[in-house]
């Protein structure tokens, strides 16, 4: 009986189909290629596995970039437990930061003439424990883009004599009891205070009088 050509039109159109679909179908198993995810930018103050996080919230803006780059340079030498370590940030200075008025050209020098240990160890901890918390950000001259020195710890420029409980914990992280007291009643900061310019120059480093 002869096809109608209905049926024959119906069929090589079904023929064509399934011969389109093979040309464009993955193979039988294969799974669809897909480029992997780039990779997210970890946080930089993001805890190392293992290690408990940092405590190094800044002001309530985000540090200036060359701010932020000395203060982990100075930070990294500190935690590094090798007071030479800190001949890197401090060559980054057209001037050495101020320490002391008697010193001018070997701040290492004198720290670790200063430290109990004659290392440099007592001064690497101040600088590692100071930097791990916020800076208070001080206006200081006319330029309203440049203007700013953000000071470590952020405690040397708050009123001692109205801390929050806070941040009577975070003085004495810093300080020993003693101390806290003595400061607390002279409603004077006289311990350790490192200064980072705007620009990302480290203006100084030394214990308040």
């Amino acid at each position: 009986m002869p096809r109608s050509p209905a049926l024959c039109s119906g069929r090589l159109l079904v023929l064509v189909l399934a011969a389109l679909l093979n040309v464009y179908r993955s193979p039988a198993g294969a799974l669809e290629k897909r480029a992997p995810p780039a990779p997210t930018q970890a946080h930089e103050h993001s805890p190392e596995p293992g290690k408990p996080p940092r405590r190094l919230a800044a002001t309530e803006k985000p540090l200036p970039g060359p701010v932020e780059e000395m203060r982990q340079a100075i930070l990294s030498a500190a935690l590094s437990g090798r007071i030479e370590e800190l001949r890197v940030p401090l060559d980054w200075n057209e001037m050495k930061p101020d320490v002391t008025p008697d010193v001018k050209d070997d701040p290492i020098a004198f720290w670790k003439k200063i430290s109990g240990d004659g290392e440099g160890h007592e001064v690497l901890a101040a600088l590692a424990n100071m930097l791990q918390m916020r800076p208070a950000a001080v206006p200081l001259g006319k330029d309203a883009e440049n203007n700013l020195i953000y000071v470590w710890p952020y405690l040397a420029e708050a009123r001692l004599d109205a801390l929050s409980p806070p941040e009577e914990v975070d003085l004495l992280r810093l300080v020993s009891p003693e101390a806290a007291k003595s400061m607390h009643q002279a409603k004077k900061w006289t311990w350790w205070r490192l200064v980072i310019g705007a620009d990302g120059t480290w203006h100084s480093f030394k214990k308040g009088e």
